[in-house]
């Protein structure tokens, strides 16, 4: 299934999601100016769990935030983009700008610290929004377990947009995650590949604390959308 937008209108302008959005463009565009190849780079900005477990230092502090805005190609950025806008804005809209900016970042730290627990000895860099927007994720299925997602879903070989329940293609996307992480554990290969502890980290980051932080639904739309009231969608 590939998600293409959901069906939620905001109250508030997603003005956090956004700024989210460009900061991982501008960042990837650095990343095509110093080449994508370039190892020193990848070295000094990412997250590698290996220096971590070794004794934290302030550039190994500093890591954790820039790792997640980098990216190591057009596909991983151009996945992550579409999740974090098609997600991202209402998790906004429900935690508020700040609190939501908090979030987004905690749930980054998170995820990254979950791969490191996995993973302590790696000496593979580790980039992607993709910790972050999985706490975005995790937070979204427990604010809206009734939306819906416009999806493409592959029906033989051709394939339909339809309206999937976010429950489901959020928690396929999660029972995926876990899968792919249970069968990594005790594998020890340094080769490079996806962070699967750090999207399951950073999704169940997402669901714990989204209620927590989240305003009274109310506030944030949860009443019209129980009762099929629609607003205007802001974009």
């Amino acid at each position: 299934m590939f998600p293409l937008r959901d069906q939620l209108p905001t109250r508030s302008f997603p003005i956090v999601n956004y700024v989210l959005i460009v900061l991982n463009i501008l960042m990837f565009l650095l990343e095509l100016t110093v080449g994508l190849e370039n190892e020193q780079f990848f070295r000094e900005y990412a997250l590698i769990p290996n220096n971590v477990t070794n004794g934290v230092g302030l550039g190994d502090a500093f890591d954790f935030l820039t790792s997640m805005f980098m990216h190591a190609g057009l596909a991983h950025i151009a996945g992550n983009m579409l999740y974090l806008w098609i997600f991202g804005d209402n998790v906004e809209d429900a935690l508020g700008h700040i609190r939501y900016l908090f979030f987004y970042l905690a749930g980054g730290v998170a995820a990254a610290i979950t791969h490191i627990v996995f993973d302590p000895n790696s000496t593979i860099p580790t980039v992607g929004a993709s910790g972050a927007i999985a706490a975005a994720l995790g937070a979204y299925l427990i604010l809206y377990p009734q939306s819906k997602v416009q999806t493409i879903v592959p029906v033989g070989r051709a394939a339909s947009v339809t309206l999937v329940p976010a429950i489901f293609v959020l928690g396929l996307w999660f029972v995926l995650q876990l899968f792919q992480g249970l069968a990594s554990l005790g594998v020890d290969e340094e080769v490079g590949g996806v962070a699967v502890w750090a999207h399951i980290g950073g999704f169940v980051f997402g669901l714990a604390l989204a209620k927590l932080l989240a305003k009274p639904r109310s506030e944030y739309g949860g009443a019209n959308f129980d009762t099929g009231v629609q607003r205007p969608r802001l974009a």
